[in-house]
Order: C-alpha cells, then sequence, then structure tokens
C-alpha cells in the first residue's frame, strides 16, 4: 500500500467505487474536485493497481481549526489497517492545529477514541439534494 498527501498524477478514473452506500454519490469527477478543494488530503493506493482505495480530507483555516469531513476505504480493503493509517497521518497533517473535528455515527465512536479523539456533540444539516455534489 502506498500512501501519498498530493493529488499529483491522480485522475478520476482512479477513484471509482467510492460513496458506498449513498443514494446519490458524487461522480469520481466531482470526487476529484472535492480533493483538489481541501486543505488536506490523504490517499491510499494499491500498489499494485494503482487504483485510489482509500482516503481522508481535511478543511482548515490553517490556524486554529480544521474539519475532517470524509474517511472512506473502499469494501474490498476494509480491516487491512488502511483507515488507521489514513487517520493517522491526517492527524499528523494536522499536528499544528488546535482543534480538529469530525463527526461520526456512535459505532465508529470506539475507532476514533484510539486516536485521542474524545466524543462531543454536534449539529448537522443536510440537504440532500445537493448529496452528488452537482
Amino acid at each position: 500500500m502506498i500512501f501519498k498527501n498530493s493529488l499529483e498524477g491522480i485522475s478520476s478514473n482512479m477513484l471509482k467505487g467510492f460513496f458506498v452506500g449513498w443514494p446519490n454519490p458524487p461522480s469520481p469527477q466531482t470526487h476529484l474536485n472535492l480533493l483538489k478543494k481541501s486543505s488536506k488530503v490523504v490517499l491510499a493506493m494499491d500498489d499494485n493497481t494503482t487504483q485510489v482505495v482509500g482516503f481522508i480530507t481535511a478543511i482548515s483555516d490553517g490556524i486554529l481549526s480544521a474539519y475532517i469531513p470524509l474517511l472512506e476505504v473502499l469494501p474490498e480493503y476494509k480491516n487491512k489497517g488502511i483507515g488507521k493509517e489514513l487517520v493517522k497521518q491526517m492527524l499528523k497533517e494536522l499536528d499544528n492545529i488546535y482543534m480538529i473535528d469530525l463527526c461520526c455515527d456512535d459505532d465508529l465512536v470506539p475507532f476514533y477514541e484510539k486516536f485521542g479523539m474524545m466524543k462531543g456533540n454536534s449539529m448537522i444539516f443536510r440537504n440532500y439534494q445537493r448529496q452528488s455534489g452537482s
């Protein structure tokens, strides 16, 4: 597995199969665009196929705060430590930031607690008509 924090050489063709279970998933091109507009990104790539098999993004002001909106590993690559490594590398990328926040389902709280994150409250709004990003 190769981990990289750059989009150099990444095309939309390398981003197929993500947003599993989303009724209106972003297209691979929209996925590439959101990666480009993120403050930080870490990708996991299969070194045999050069396909992206996992990714994590962060949006930040670069001074005090960052938000991690997306972490996903393709189903066939889960339970191999890829998600753990993506989070570890993203937290290293953000180690100069005071607060790093993310929202997750209750069943994922133990996963993030392993990185020293604390459970907190959050408020969310979802406009599902815009879920595909277009």
